[in-house]
């Protein structure tokens, strides 16, 4: 086995942990360590990590259905799904280098978020009755949508720390409820994304494959672990760590533009 196969093993192993720990997030480290660990062109490691986060996500959701609210997860993929295929556009338009700098900012925004989030619910979408007020919030979670599938096609992200809080502080939901309706989206984003990407590159299949089945057998041992372990310190140090890596790959970046 190759040194490149056995870190992509071990980075599979990471973020499929992450995937099952956080119910996403951990998708935002897969395209820097598809391109700066495994050594793959952006326009390889976008489908990549889409098809890996994707699968993955699917298999992380199948302890947690009981929890998924469907009705939500159906307004997200749809809307989602759609601008996911506006976003790989997007990324077609763009050099690579630009594209990195621009998702390690959205790393950075995504640190902060996991930084200041709390287990606080009830936004100004819940109804006392624990239900949701469709009316007022139909348009945000479709708006919501929007911007994940935007960032999920442009960046091969899950866009999971960005609908856990939408679904939380924005719409009240309960955060294993929520945890466990944002896997079902990232697997319908990811999906079209990794769809519209079809035909752009050629993926290696083996560093695909060895991601893939790591990031399962992580996701699968982390999903049986995520309620003996403190949320909020895992998402602190995990903000850290998105930080670290969102500035090597900027660094990176800007030096491949200035060179």
């Amino acid at each position: 086995m190759t040194a490149t196969l056995l870190v992509v093993l071990a980075l599979g192993l990471v973020i499929g942990a992450l995937l099952g720990l956080l119910g996403g997030g951990g998708s935002i480290l897969a395209v820097p360590a598809l391109v700066y660990a495994a050594g793959l062109p952006l326009a390889e490691a976008v489908p990549t990590s889409l098809l890996v986060v994707g699968i993955s996500s699917a298999v992380a959701v199948l302890p947690r259905l009981p929890q998924v609210q469907w009705r939500l997860a159906a307004i997200f993929a749809a809307t989602g799904a759609a601008a996911a295929f506006a976003g790989t556009a997007l990324n077609r338009l763009l050099d690579p280098s630009i594209v990195l700098i621009a998702f390690a900012a959205v790393m950075v925004v995504a640190a902060l978020r996991m930084l200041r989030s709390s287990d606080d619910l009830g936004g100004s979408c819940a109804l006392p009755s624990g239900g949701v007020n469709w009316r007022s919030c139909l348009p945000k979670a479709a708006a919501s949508g929007v911007v994940v599938g935007v960032l999920t096609g442009l960046f091969g992200v899950g866009g999971g720390f960005l609908i856990i809080p939408a679904l939380t502080l924005l719409l009240g939901l309960p955060m294993a409820t929520a945890t466990a309706t944002s896997l079902i989206v990232i697997v319908a984003n990811s999906a079209a994304a990794f769809t519209a990407h079809l035909g752009d590159t050629t993926i290696n299949a083996p560093i695909a494959a060895a991601f893939t089945a790591a990031a399962i057998l992580g996701s699968l041992a982390a999903s049986r672990l995520a309620h003996r372990l403190p949320s909020r310190r895992v998402r602190r140090w995990f903000a850290y760590l998105v930080v670290a890596i969102a500035a090597y790959t900027a660094t990176q970046a800007t030096l491949t533009v200035l060179g």
